[in-house]
């Protein structure tokens, strides 16, 4: 059974979507959570972990000289776990070149905008100022572009005239709890994989949106 370890920095509502596929009956990622890391110890993500009886570690950033310090220890600690997959999961740091070259080809993340669009913070809120009809989210792979790896699917949802900030948050994370645990399912089951800084299902190299069913 393929390993994943899991980054998180808050709440932990991916993390949650993510263990219910491993743990439920449905059984939609056959793979197995081993470890969840954070770079805060009160963050109710680790507690998640817990509660499912996972290992939870946490990292403290002030602990170490700089950013590269850090992120090798961390590589370290989650290499002890010997993960297939490391899955960022609302994880607020910027990955040092090194980390993501560690981990180059099983490290991906979920960011809540339709990429290229909105890289960064605040996207549901600069969706809204800048009068968009449309907003959602993107898995991706990680590379050391910020926010800029090959996407492997995305998730569209609607924005209304008369809605705020966390009418379009509740909204866009409905559809991240759907995507996450899928795109986890496809690469614990051999059929994702990164190539040439592209990502490819099935044997078929995906387009600059991800998968799009027919």
């Amino acid at each position: 059974m393929k390993r994943i370890v899991v980054l998180v920095s808050g709440q932990g509502s991916n993390l949650q979507a993510l263990i219910d596929a491993c743990q439920s009956d449905s059984h939609r990622i056959q793979g197995q959570i081993c470890a969840v890391f954070s770079n805060k110890a009160d963050a109710y993500g680790l507690e998640r972990a817990r509660n499912a009886g996972i290992a939870a570690r946490s990292l403290n950033p002030a602990d170490f000289a700089d950013r590269d310090a850090f992120d090798a220890a961390l590589a370290n600690e989650i290499d002890s776990f010997q993960p297939d997959l490391v899955v960022l999961a609302g994880y607020m740091r910027i990955l040092s070149p090194a980390f993501v070259q560690h981990f180059a080809g099983k490290l991906l993340n979920i960011h809540p905008s339709l990429l290229p669009k909105y890289p960064g913070l605040h996207t549901h809120r600069q969706a809204i100022a800048n009068g968009d009809s449309e907003h959602g989210t993107s898995v991706h792979f990680v590379t050391e572009e910020l926010d800029g790896g090959p996407v492997i699917l995305q998730a569209k949802v609607p924005i209304f005239p008369q809605d705020e900030e966390e009418d379009v948050t509740e909204r866009v994370q409905v559809q991240e709890h759907n995507i996450y645990p899928l795109v986890v399912g496809w690469f614990v089951e051999g059929r994702l994989a990164m190539r040439d800084n592209a990502a490819w299902l099935d044997g078929q190299r995906l387009p600059e949106q991800g998968y799009a069913a027919d």
